[in-house]
């Protein structure tokens, strides 16, 4: 049953540093529902992470209901800290509670207090409007549902709007009749269009947050140039002032709050009825998109001569080598402060330096450090930014052995298990590939095979990450033999190229070791592993398909064919009968030794 619900069960927002706060607090949030607020933020880059915003928020509630009446407008600003501010941006979102539902204010303020805290929690990886959209689908099911049942918010809904700043590019996340102006060059646009519905008597909002059962959304981009000014307004606004005259007003240029002021004032000169809230958001300069991005958010590190076993560096004590690579040296060690809980610690070499693919590769695995809690995943683990004083990346230290020691045994793996292997491991496919993180460097090496034939996928150097917008290297990076053909040509990689990997790693996990290429292209199965049942080699073959728009299109669609065939009658039946000549060699010569004699002796009966 649900709880009831009330406003003063909500908690108190951060209010974040406001101009003139005497402790100099980082600028965090500030939200705000009640008439007569008003918000004044400055958002100034730390290391070039996001761009340089002035943001002036005005709300008051209608003057024609007197004084007792609730605004029924509801504004939030997130500013985000360092970490935030690269992977999510700076939110501003606008609620305005739908006239004639008892819950319109409620609906309001909790629409903008959920999505910001919803939004913020979701992955780093995933790109804003992705990440917004989930949010706000996830908000409006929720108040759906409390509209439907508790009378005292019977039908409560909200239209609402967020407009999201990360770096260079603006998002608008809307449901509803909340706007969003650009003014660029002195000339003003709408960004997207409202979601009403005209009648005679005039319009209805026919989409808002909580509604109805099911929630279209409105996604809009925008790539942003400096001097850009935009305006987010609910209609106690827009629809007692005209364009022409909101236009008037935002080109004379003056300060961000004192824009919204100045607007407030014309909507209640011009008689309007409503409630009237305005955002005017200045873009000053923007972040430069490079290489070096995530250096430069997660801090730049030196990279001095790799450490020895038995050396302590930073509180860890570096036991063992692991490895020691070209370009980096892994110890087995542990932290002093934690000594039964084995790690694994990658410390890169100074030579990466004249390397920037794999010192980004270094850096991208720290950025990600925290950020993936997938347990077929073996991520890298945080340091805290105080005690780190060197580039390297800490990990947790698996208990089993590499796919690829496993496949060095003379015959190869039984197939249930091997079918085991495949499925576990394209769960943490699946894992990374929804987080949109894409691997690139799929292949047995990078799999952990621990107790229980759970895998562990390991190395994130090479990841892509389309939601952080990071350039990835020149050159496509992985192992070339694992590489989908389109890699080759330049892509960056998607859920189909982690599908081809993974299938040249089950040919392998099935064949005993062996590549699917020959000299005519792939090699059936069955040349290698007889026993394997028809039904496999055609998996692997969609799997392997060179053209991506005919392969499969994600990790777990092989991973549900390979479910329906096992489990199928007869799922264990091999490819096709074996040849004579393949099951027993020398039993077919001597038959055809003996063939042979026989035409020859009848040949020669007849002469």
């Amino acid at each position: 049953m649900t709880e009831p619900f009330s406003l003063d069960s909500l908690p108190a927002p951060d209010t974040g540093r406001m101009p003139g706060d005497p402790e100099g607090r980082p600028a965090s949030r500030r939200a705000m529902g009640m008439g007569g607020e008003e918000i004044d933020l400055q958002l100034r880059p730390e290391r070039g992470e996001c761009a340089v915003l002035e943001i002036g928020c005005v709300s008051s509630p209608a003057r024609a209901r007197g004084h007792d009446h609730i605004n029924e407008d509801y504004i939030g600003v997130m500013l985000g800290n360092l970490a935030e501010r690269a992977a999510r941006g700076s939110v501003i979102a606008l609620a305005d509670g739908v006239s004639g539902s008892k819950g319109g204010r409620v609906a309001a303020e909790l629409s903008v207090r959920t999505f910001i805290d919803a939004y913020y929690g979701l992955p780093d990886t995933l790109q804003p409007g992705l990440a917004a959209a989930c949010a706000l689908e996830a908000i409006h099911g929720w108040l759906h549902q409390i509209g439907r049942i508790d009378p005292a918010l019977n039908q409560m809904a909200a239209s609402f709007a967020a407009l999201i700043v990360r770096r260079a590019t603006a998002y608008l996340v809307a449901a509803g009749d909340v706007r969003l102006y650009l003014l660029r060059d002195g000339q003003l646009t709408q960004l997207g269009d409202d979601d009403v519905m005209p009648v005679a008597f005039g319009a209805y909002v026919a989409q808002a947050v909580g509604m109805h059962p099911t929630l279209a959304t409105r996604i809009e981009t925008l790539e942003l140039r400096e001097g850009d000014r935009m305006l987010m307004c609910s209609d106690g606004l827009y629809r007692r002032v005209p364009m022409r005259e909101l236009q008037t007003v935002l080109a004379a240029r003056g300060g961000a709050l004192d824009t919204a002021r100045r607007l407030d004032a014309l909507a209640v000169a011009r008689g309007s009825q409503d409630d009237v809230t305005s955002a005017v958001v200045d873009v000053g300069g923007l972040p430069l998109l490079d290489v070096g991005y995530l250096e430069r958010v997660v801090g730049a590190l030196p990279i001095p001569a790799v450490p020895d076993a038995g050396n302590v560096v930073d509180g860890y004590l570096l036991k063992s080598v692991l490895s020691d690579g070209f370009y980096s040296r892994i110890f087995a060690g542990y932290d002093l402060a934690d000594p039964n809980t084995p790690l694994a610690l990658k410390f890169p070499k100074p030579r990466v330096s004249q390397d920037e693919n794999v010192r980004q590769s270094i850096v991208r695995e720290r950025w990600l450090a925290g950020k993936i809690d997938d347990e077929g995943v073996l991520a890298p683990m945080p340091v805290d930014a105080d005690r780190q004083t060197r580039l390297y990346v800490v990990m947790p230290l698996g208990a089993g052995v590499t796919l690829e020691k496993l496949l060095t045994a003379p015959q190869p793996m039984a197939l249930p298990r091997a079918l085991e292997i495949a499925r576990r491991l394209g769960r943490s496919i699946a894992a990374l590939n929804r987080r949109n993180i894409i691997h690139r460097d799929i292949k047995p090496e990078n799999v952990l095979v621990i107790q229980g034939d759970s895998t562990r996928l390991l190395d994130l150097g090479f990841a892509y990450m389309p939601g952080m917008e990071v350039p990835g290297p020149d050159a496509a990076p992985g192992s070339p033999a694992y590489m989908a053909p389109e890699l080759m040509k330049g892509a960056q990689g998607d859920a189909r190229s982690e599908v081809f990997a993974y299938g040249v790693t089950l040919y392998r996990l099935f064949s005993g070791g062996k590549l699917p290429y020959g000299f005519n292209g792939r090699v059936p199965l069955y040349q290698y592993r007889p026993d394997a049942p028809e039904w496999l080699d055609l998996v692997l073959e969609k799997a392997l398909q060179p053209d991506p728009a005919r392969r499969y299109q994600d990790v777990l669609e092989v991973c549900a064919d390979l479910d329906r065939f096992s489990s199928g009658r007869d799922a264990m039946a091999p490819v096709r009968r074996r040849p004579l000549l393949e099951s027993d060699p020398v039993l077919f010569w001597q038959l055809v030794a003996v063939l042979l004699l026989a035409l020859l002796t009848w040949s020669l009966m007849r002469h």
